[in-house]
């Protein structure tokens, strides 16, 4: 992945988001060639020199301290996962090109999820790779096991199959939340060639992707409710939670629950009961 480039489309997305009268500058009278703030408003909310500030859009720049990019962050508005992301990309770790090893799931990790039997349960690794399921999370979404490991990816899933993409109402929403862990991990392991090949994928087979990878959503996997149509379970309002190994940062285990009480929990129980059925 091409961290400069990154960086710049970052920081302009950014800037795109906000009015001068927003942040307590006066507009200049210059027409306006793009949306939101111009470098030279930027600069000066952050207190840098425009020059400065340029180099650092176009990955040109020195060093950048934690007080600039701290500034810059402050000016920007950005959340605690965007501020992440700006450093990784302004400072990116020192770390050697060597190939990425796969993924393993700890044992007891994997005892875990089999034990939670009426909780669709997955742990998820980098890319979105799918490294671990239970039965009921295979009913859920999709059945993993007969998958080629290739496509045990919920980016892939979610952008590139109709069926499991279908499953979630708002589609759109899971995508671009998919999309924004996406450029998270872009962030974190940017020399990673298989994720250079994912994004290089959805963007050849995903008019979706396409139109939201460019406006660089960021936030890291995290609760949130879905409203999904299963078409054997029916409607029902789950929430995600999302719960980071301790021994791997890249590994987290993603659970989805109903309400307890509501007719998505009883959607729930008899999507268990038909894959107890499915496994029996």
């Amino acid at each position: 992945m091409d961290r400069h480039a990154a960086l710049g489309e970052f920081l302009r997305s950014r800037r795109a988001r906000l009015q001068p009268e927003e942040v307590g500058l006066r507009p200049l009278p210059t027409r306006r060639r793009v949306p939101g703030l111009r470098r030279e408003e930027l600069a000066q909310l952050a207190g840098v020199s425009v020059d400065y500030y340029v180099r650092l859009e176009q990955g040109r720049g020195p060093h950048v301290s934690d007080a600039v990019l701290d500034a810059v962050a402050t000016a920007l508005r950005l959340a605690d996962d965007e501020r992440a992301h700006l450093r990784d990309l302004a400072r990116p770790r020192r770390t050697a090109r060597r190939p990425v090893p796969p993924q393993r799931v700890r044992p007891q990790l994997r005892q875990l999820l089999y034990a939670m039997t009426d909780v669709p349960a997955f742990v998820v690794g980098r890319r979105t790779d799918v490294l671990a399921w239970n039965p009921l999370g295979a009913a859920l979404i999709a059945d993993f096991g007969v998958l080629p490991p290739r496509e045990r990816n919920f980016a892939r899933l979610i952008l590139l199959d109709e069926h499991t993409g279908a499953l979630f109402r708002d589609r759109r929403r899971k995508a671009r939340d998919i999309i924004a862990f996406l450029h998270l991990d872009a962030g974190r392991h940017p020399h990673d060639p298989h994720l250079a090949e994912l994004v290089a994928e959805l963007t050849r087979h995903s008019e979706l992707f396409r139109q939201l990878w460019p406006e660089h959503p960021v936030a890291d996997k995290h609760h949130a409710s879905y409203e999904v149509n299963h078409p054997l379970a029916g409607a029902m309002l789950l929430a995600q939670e999302a719960l980071r190994a301790p021994d791997d940062p890249d590994q987290t285990l993603v659970t989805y629950t109903a309400e307890p009480g509501s007719p998505s929990e009883a959607s729930l129980r008899l999507r268990t009961s038909r894959a107890d059925v499915s496994r029996s």
